[in-house]
């Protein structure tokens, strides 16, 4: 695809072109990708795979073609003329060429097709709880995902997992992975006797009733998306299987699933969504579709959507503001919308199945199962056919309880069904990081807790804005860490944090 940039424009300058082309093309792919989760009709599934497909195939073949090749050595050598900014873009853009190089535009059309091709089968074999009907589909796109890894590896000297992870955490290496997924294993169960003896002795948790008519909760969850920041011109709310937050910066697209009998899961399902949202809008505008303006990675991601979940509304301080609300949306009366019964209700710890429902304190366990698993099908550790054994087994040495079906065990997630490998640990990582960044917003502006208080986020998002949202992929996630909170990432803090909202009071 040929550039129209005169010729006498530099080849930084008509690389930003070329990338705003293929930015285009993937913000198509994203949306399509959200129609195909939301409102899609299930017979639309061939065509749309052969859409993204294609359109994966062209986006390669832009990436991979030998003038982008060119253009990056010439920029190279005009880099004492570019700013901070287009010197970053430009280590951004050869990264993403690099890796594009790596791998053949067969591989990619036929990663892209069996990846839709798996979900679909995956969508009906959850709900039917039959792993076996899409076994032959994971299994070929793992032995994909596999032949994608070992390009991957021998481009960047890379061992086979972290070639993957890289795409989702740049920088992120397993090895230090494991030293502090070990640290929080040896720290989480005997904290989590202690926590559950703690709950043993507090007020029992009281359910409010239902019904809740779905209509009131999503008129809720907008209600608090609104005092959060998020703009409805360029954004909304819909209901998928597994939620998510896809779209564009300029036009997000969030999900939910909704219970009539339980209007809080679904509600903070839409405030993680959220937070996810709310830097997407805030990525610096000036640098839309260009690499340095997108995302850092989904560590520092999964620290936006969890620090306002589980560190902010998820606190005292928030829940006594949302309390009367919740009261006011629903009619509820009586003690169970109390505001101290709601934080109870909020930070209850159970041992429970469901990744996406878990609670802060159990939520690692379920994500270093993950990691481990398919680290080890990634390596050829293991074959998918002992996928359902090996997770129960895990579930049960981690967490002390068996899932009596795969629905709610090797079923659940949406992530290897989809072509996804490499991810889970991101949101462990992004759990610890967002502890770090909640504590060091509030020590360096001591009125954002008691403006959430009041309902007021524009302190927090401010914070947000300068020291994470606007710096885009300016700077490594590490680096990011420390000039917003002085160190690296700490898991301490992260253990702090639990004992003080677990043990206390």
């Amino acid at each position: 695809m040929p550039d129209s940039a005169p010729m006498n424009e530099t080849a930084y300058a008509r690389l930003e072109q070329r990338f705003r082309r293929l930015n285009a093309l993937s913000e198509a792919q994203a949306v399509l990708h959200w129609d195909m989760s939301t409102v899609m009709p299930r017979g639309g599934h061939e065509a749309r795979s052969e859409q993204l497909a294609e359109l994966s195939a062209v986006h390669h073949g832009i990436l991979t073609a030998s003038e982008t090749g060119d253009l990056v050595a010439a920029a190279e050598a005009e880099a004492d003329s570019l700013d901070d900014w287009q010197r970053a873009n430009l280590r951004e853009i050869k990264r993403r060429v690099t890796k594009a190089m790596a791998l053949t535009e067969d591989l990619v059309t036929r990663l892209s097709r069996a990846s839709t091709t798996c979900e679909a089968v995956w969508r009906e074999a959850r709900a039917d709880n039959d792993f076996k009907a899409v076994q032959p589909l994971v299994s070929t796109l793992l032995n994909l995902v596999r032949e994608q890894a070992q390009m991957k590896s021998e481009a960047l000297g890379l061992g086979l997992y972290d070639a993957l992870l890289d795409d989702y955490e740049p920088g992120g290496r397993s090895a230090e992975i494991d030293v502090v997924f070990g640290e929080l294993e040896s720290f989480l169960p005997g904290f989590l006797g202690e926590v559950l003896d703690h709950q043993a002795k507090s007020p029992k948790v009281i359910l409010p009733d239902g019904p809740f008519p779905e209509e009131k909760q999503k008129a809720l969850g907008q209600r608090f998306m609104e005092m959060l920041g998020f703009d409805f011109h360029h954004g909304r709310l819909d209901v998928s299987l597994h939620p998510f937050c896809g779209g564009t910066p300029d036009d997000v697209r969030i999900t939910t699933r909704y219970d009539d009998n339980d209007f809080t899961s679904a509600l903070m399902g839409v405030l993680h969504e959220t937070g996810h949202a709310m830097y997407e809008r805030g990525l610096p505008k000036d640098w839309r579709g260009q690499p340095v303006g997108h995302a850092l990675g989904m560590s520092v991601h999964e620290s936006q959507s969890l620090l306002i979940e589980m560190q902010v509304c998820r606190s005292k301080t928030f829940l006594n503001f949302a309390a009367p609300i919740m009261v006011e949306t629903f009619g509820g009366t009586g003690p169970a919308w109390d505001a101290d019964n709601l934080f109870r209700l909020y930070t209850q710890v159970e041992r429970s199945f469901i990744r996406v429902d878990a609670d802060e304190v159990t939520y690692p366990a379920h994500v270093i199962l993950r990691y481990r698993l398919e680290k080890a099908l990634i390596e050829g550790d293991m074959e998918i056919a002992d996928l359902p054994g090996a997770w129960n087994d895990g579930m049960e040495r981690l967490l002390g309880i068996r899932p009596p079906t795969d629905t709610l065990g090797c079923l659940q997630d949406i992530h290897w069904y989809d072509g996804a490998w490499g991810y889970f640990p991101t949101y462990t990582l992004g759990a610890m990081t967002a502890a770090q960044l909640y504590a060091a917003a509030r020590d360096q502006n001591p009125e954002i807790e008691p403006a959430i208080g009041r309902g007021d986020f524009a302190p927090l998002m401010a914070w947000l804005r300068e020291n994470v949202h606007g710096k885009g992929s300016l700077v490594s996630a590490k680096e990011l860490l420390i000039s917003a909170t002085g160190k690296p990432l700490d898991p301490k803090v992260f253990e702090n944090h639990l004992r003080t909202r677990y043990l206390a009071g």
